[in-house]
């Protein structure tokens, strides 16, 4: 096994615990299987969601916005909207607002339509890496690079690191696990990048730079993006997840339930406050936050947690060549 030191990845060869809890879980409370199944509400969220962001992008080209107006907004509100986009497309990519999967890929591109960035399909690929290998080295790119934790080593590198977080959340897949492209990512592609063209060609740069900017602010050192850190960055030795039960589930789609999240990706996001309510004493005494802006100080502060604090699992033939 790898030696470990104060700033490296926490390696173990148990087994993810969410696969036992669901077990021990549904042995207790079979009647949690009632709560599988979509939430067609999602639906007309996103399409909310969407029509503001234009609406609001329509009004800074119409108006010749100033530049700082752009950023002001494009961080408070347009971050706040693109990032529940975000997570709107997390709930598609477990096919949790249509029955049918096609409708689900559908709605999940067009959430990019706000986003202004292609990612929801590809996002959808890596995403079920990371449910049924959790940890697992070169194949959940949810765990940062050894070249993240090697240059992040401080405060200010921190919080460059976390401001960061769209661009390394969008190349870390490509450099450890490249998978060829399919036709609806291609499908992704050429339609959010036409329409990013249209945007700029009908309602002119400043609409763009809006929607851009409500992505990249929005998935960075955000108050709603700190789930990000929250969700599997090992605060508390020998728990790799964590859930949040503050505020900012109103609008990140329940992600912070993420104990209740992994134990049962089957339940929707109207759904995981339900699962902790059934079975209280399997997730009352487990590590969780109520706020991320403390999660995020403690990230940046405490010089014991960065990029390194993910546990990792190793494969059979890693182990065998150790």
């Amino acid at each position: 096994m790898p030696n470990e030191s104060a700033r490296s990845f926490h390696f173990v060869e148990t087994d993810e615990p969410h696969a036992t809890r669901r077990k021990q879980i549904l042995a207790k409370h079979p009647e949690m299987s009632d709560l599988f199944g979509p939430e067609i509400r999602t639906f007309p969220i996103v399409l909310g969601i969407i029509a503001a962001q234009f609406a609001v992008a329509a009004w800074m080209a119409n108006n010749d916005a100033h530049w700082a107006v752009i950023l002001v907004v494009g961080y408070v509100f347009g971050g706040t909207c693109n990032h529940s986009l975000q997570l709107a497309s997390h709930e598609l990519s477990h096919n949790l607002c249509f029955h049918t999967p096609f409708f689900n890929k559908l709605l999940a591109i067009a959430c990019n339509l706000a986003t202004a960035v292609p990612s929801s399909i590809t996002f959808q690929r890596y995403h079920m890496d990371h449910h049924q290998y959790q940890g697992v080295d070169g194949i959940d790119t949810d765990v940062p690079t050894q070249w993240e934790v090697d240059t992040f080593d401080n405060s200010v590198k921190k919080v460059l690191w976390l401001i960061g977080q769209p661009f390394f959340y969008g190349v870390r897949p490509l450099l450890v696990k490249p998978k060829s492209p399919t036709k609806w990512e291609l499908i992704n592609n050429v339609l959010i990048l036409g329409l990013d063209m249209l945007v700029y060609l009908l309602l002119g740069p400043k609409a763009l730079i809006y929607l851009l900017t409500g992505t990249f602010l929005g998935m960075g050192l955000h108050p709603v993006a700190g789930h990000f850190v929250a969700e599997h960055y090992e605060f508390t030795r020998g728990y790799e997840t964590y859930s949040y039960y503050g505020p900012c589930n109103w609008v990140n789609f329940n992600v912070g339930y993420h104990y209740e999240h992994h134990d049962f990706p089957k339940v929707a996001w109207s759904n995981l406050p339900r699962v902790r309510k059934i079975a209280p004493e399997f997730y009352e005494n487990l590590p969780s936050y109520t706020s991320y802006l403390s999660v995020f100080w403690r990230y940046i502060t405490d010089a014991s947690v960065g990029p390194f604090s993910r546990v990792k699992r190793i494969t059979k033939d890693k182990k065998e060549t150790n």
